[in-house]
């Protein structure tokens, strides 16, 4: 018996000497932190990174591109470090979706292939914010496994962007300037970029078209060697907004692709039957006669003498 009133009594100790617990304060509806202030009521120093400009570019290909335009755009998404991928976008749906694409893949920007009849590729190249977008048709491109160049360089070094002076002269061309140094620009500190600059992609405007160049610079001295892809961009038309909007500038040069081949079938025509029509002319109405005559059947033709009585 005694045995248990010792274990009662000790039990009764053990509880008086347990530390009565506090009622813990409510939790605020808004922190300090969230605020831009810390417990003690002074600023939050903001953390300062290097790799400020954190732009992306969307590259992916509609459904219907031909292999020349699906390889070309392998060599520009392998060019661009900071650059991500898509899988196929249906040829029949809307392009304003891309937006939404590209918000999901956190990008800025956005390269956009398309194919026609399977022989005709065209380029959009946008601004997911606010626009612009540009459409372009493709001429003349030439892929890195096409050209076989002797140059070479870093797979993810930054590049320098060369322009020309046509593009300061015109409004338009100044904004697809600003879009190209925003698109192809690889930002500073990019974590899938290396610090250095090994390459230089060249903008020139040649017979109101854009001509794409890239080369590796060899020496200090500026001596440079050509890498590829070539492209050649013939614009189309300007809009306000990505993939949608007024219109700002419009190329009225620009013939489509449909219309120079029609034009091109019909003076193919126009030619054939033309030199029809001249070897008809020639078989029905011969300016010599048909068959030869040899000049001694001359000495033959004797005239008559006549008697003067």
């Amino acid at each position: 018996m005694g045995g248990n009133k010792n274990k009662k009594n000790n039990k009764k100790r053990a509880r008086e000497e347990e530390p009565v617990k506090q009622e813990e304060p409510e939790v605020p509806a808004t922190r300090r932190s969230d605020d831009g202030y810390d417990e003690k009521g002074e600023p939050i120093a903001k953390k300062r990174t290097k790799w400020i400009n954190k732009t992306r570019t969307l590259v992916l290909a509609a459904r219907g591109i031909n292999h020349r335009g699906r390889h070309l755009m392998r060599d520009i998404q392998t060019m661009m470090p900071h650059s991500k991928t898509e899988s196929k976008l249906n040829a029949k749906g809307s392009l304003f979706h891309i937006n939404e694409a590209a918000d999901m893949k956190n990008c800025d920007k956005c390269l956009l292939f398309e194919g026609r009849k399977g022989l005709d590729t065209f380029l959009w190249m946008a601004n997911i914010n606010k626009g612009p977008s540009i459409k372009f048709e493709v001429l003349n491109m030439h892929t890195q496994a096409e050209l076989k160049m002797t140059g070479n360089c870093l797979k993810a070094s930054r590049p320098l962007l060369s322009f020309d002076e046509n593009f300061n002269k015109w409004s338009h061309l100044k904004i697809m300037k600003e879009l190209f140094i925003q698109t192809f620009g690889v930002p500073n500190h990019h974590p899938r970029s290396q610090p250095f600059f090994d390459k230089v992609y060249t903008f020139s405007v040649v017979d109101d078209k854009i001509w794409f160049r890239n080369y590796q610079i060899v020496e200090e001295t500026g001596s440079m060697s050509e890498v590829g892809p070539r492209m050649v961009l013939n614009p189309i038309r300007l809009f306000e907004g990505a993939f949608c909007g007024d219109t700002l500038w419009e190329n009225s040069k620009f013939v489509t692709p449909n219309t120079k081949r029609s034009q091109a079938k019909l003076a193919g025509l126009k030619s054939r039957k033309k030199v029809e029509k001249v070897a008809v002319s020639k078989a029905t109405n011969p300016k010599t006669p048909g068959f030869k005559v040899d000049p001694t059947f001359s000495v033959f033709n004797a005239v008559p003498e006549i008697d003067a009585e």
